[in-house]
């Protein structure tokens, strides 16, 4: 039984480097490594002699790779290159690496090979002095910091000499000081992230990073409340934060006290989240909104179920999405939104993200993609607040989210708009697309809404009035698409676009527009907008009419 061995020197970075260094060049066993298609491999390393001396030759494409048994070999198994024994090593003149540190008894048996043949001895001495002594006189910087040395301090080194790669993120420096306390992180997320991304597709973009700013946040929330019960000075008062330095502060009891809690808050965020009706992290608004949200759902607790502090929930949640609040550096905002919205759905002052938000009637104009956060919001309040499926007429929930492959289409298709001359900004805005199932869509083609909403009834087997419950539903003015109106119909569903809006922020919207006067919804041509065939034949619009 090997005896335990109480380290007194550990090292930070470079652990693989230096044990591969070592199973290489000193252990005289096989290297255990892994081959491109990730297959357990072993391998003994070999460097061509009259290769690496050739002056035209590139001195890696000198080192050979060879099996456990030492035999390369061909397809058709017959041997390649034979190096089983130490005389054909000399033979072919391939230098073990594993005797670079030990390279007097190899040289030697070398020479009595050749029996002291004067080319092969100046060939052996000419790699000595160019290649094995360039290997022994190496050195390898190293940077030593002591026991007394602080865990931040120790994190900063280990950035700062990382220059040469990719910059490291706080995960993989926290990864690092809790393995000097023999806990490894990397598994533990591992772990936990296959668990709430296998469960929650709107999880899965959820980053490492994003875990230990919730648990940052709720143990400085934590020690906030135990200086305070403590009446400590406001000086030493310490913050609530979840910026860099808050999460290298962090410790294994922190994180081993926190983790758990922290990833029911991520599953209780993803539940209020379905409650929104936002199903899939591609139609996520903020990423970043899930830190807080998570934070304060473990905060609230039991709290967190009942349907007032929902409907709070609801209401912060969306002022942070119209308002736009949670792109760029937002640790700041993090910070306050733990303490404050926990006051708040307890009935205190609003969160000042509420109070910072803010939604102007021009900007419906300008939401035309999905890489805005209040793009998606009007997608999933369209389907939080009921909008029907076109062609069944059920409430689109999840099951019919996914199986219809649900997603953003044209009210007006995109090839009526530009026939009609509409112009494409206007077009291509959120007022004139909703909730349409692929199915559906390809149904609709290019027709005029007159055209398609025909043939969608008899396919659905409902009436006029059915098929306008259903547009009523999507805030779409039944009676304006019918008659191919589209500046009326663009009007009248900006408005009960913002309404909704509104609603779901508990505040007004900034009016700086009339939500587009008509003398804008249509390009100007000198022969007026091109005429629309009813009988042409249309091609579905499919991804583009997103």
């Amino acid at each position: 039984m090997v005896a335990e061995v109480d380290p007194e020197t550990l090292i930070l970075d470079g652990q693989q480097r230096l044990t591969s260094l070592f199973q290489a060049l000193v252990s005289g066993k096989p290297v255990q490594t892994r081959d491109a298609k990730g297959k357990q491999i072993a391998r003994w390393y070999y460097i061509d002699m009259q290769a690496a001396l050739s002056a035209n030759g590139d001195r890696e494409e000198a080192i050979r790779s060879v099996p456990e048994d030492r035999i390369v070999r061909k397809f058709g198994g017959e041997p390649e290159l034979d190096l089983s024994t130490r005389n054909k090593e000399f033979e072919l003149c391939m230098f073990p690496a594993a005797s670079i540190f030990n390279a007097a008894p190899w040289r030697r048996d070398f020479n009595k090979y050749w029996n002291h043949d004067h080319d092969k001895s100046d060939l052996y001495d000419r790699f000595e002095s160019q290649v094995l002594e360039r290997f022994k006189q190496y050195n390898v910087p190293v940077i030593k910091l002591t026991k007394e040395t602080p865990k931040e301090a120790v994190c900063l080194v280990f950035e700062k000499v990382n220059t040469g790669g990719v910059s490291l993120t706080v995960f993989e420096l926290l990864t690092a000081t809790f393995a000097a306390d023999n806990y490894q992180l990397r598994d533990d997320w591992r772990a936990r992230e296959e668990r709430l991304k296998k469960a929650y597709p709107v999880l899965r973009t959820l980053q490492s990073d994003d875990f230990l700013q919730a648990i940052a946040l709720l143990v400085t929330q934590e020690r906030r409340r135990q200086a305070e019960q403590a009446q400590e000075s406001e000086e030493r008062m310490p913050g609530i934060g979840c910026k860099r330095h808050d999460i290298l502060r962090l410790t294994v009891h922190d994180y081993q006290k926190w983790a758990d809690r922290a990833e029911d808050g991520f599953v209780r965020a993803a539940r209020f989240l379905h409650q929104q009706k936002i199903f899939r992290a591609k139609d996520l608004p903020y990423r970043t909104q899930l830190v807080p949200l998570a934070a304060v759902l473990v905060s609230l607790g039991p709290k967190g179920e009942t349907e007032g502090t929902r409907q709070r929930l609801a209401r912060w949640y969306w002022c942070g999405v119209f308002g736009e609040l949670y792109g760029g550096a937002i640790e700041t905002r993090f910070a306050r939104d733990l303490p404050e919205v926990v006051e708040y759905v307890a009935g205190g002052a609003e969160p000042k993200t509420v109070v910072d938000s803010s939604f102007a009637a021009s900007r419906l104009l300008t939401l035309r993609t999905r890489n805005s956060a209040a793009y998606k919001g009007v997608y999933a309040l369209l389907m939080r607040d009921g909008c029907q499926d076109f062609r069944t007429g059920e409430p689109i929930e999840a099951q019919t989210f996914f199986d219809d492959k649900m997603d953003i289409h044209h009210i007006f298709p995109e090839r009526w708009c530009l026939n009609a001359g509409v112009d494409p900004k206007v077009y291509n805005s959120i007022v004139n697309k909703t909730a349409i199932s692929a199915r559906t869509n390809r149904k609709i083609g290019g027709k005029a809404p007159s055209v398609y909403l025909q043939s969608l009834e008899r396919d659905a087997n409902v009436d006029q009035a059915g098929m306008d419950e259903i547009l009523r539903s999507h805030l779409i003015p039944a009676d304006k698409v019918r008659a191919d109106d589209f500046a009326a119909f663009f009007k009248e569903r900006a408005e009960n676009l913002l309404r909704r809006i509104e609603t779901a922020m508990g505040k007004p919207a900034v009016r700086d527009t009339d939500l587009v006067p008509e003398a804008v919804l249509v390009q100007q041509y000198d022969d007026g907008p091109i005429e629309w065939d009813a009988e042409e034949p249309v091609e579905a619009e499919g991804s583009s009419n997103r």
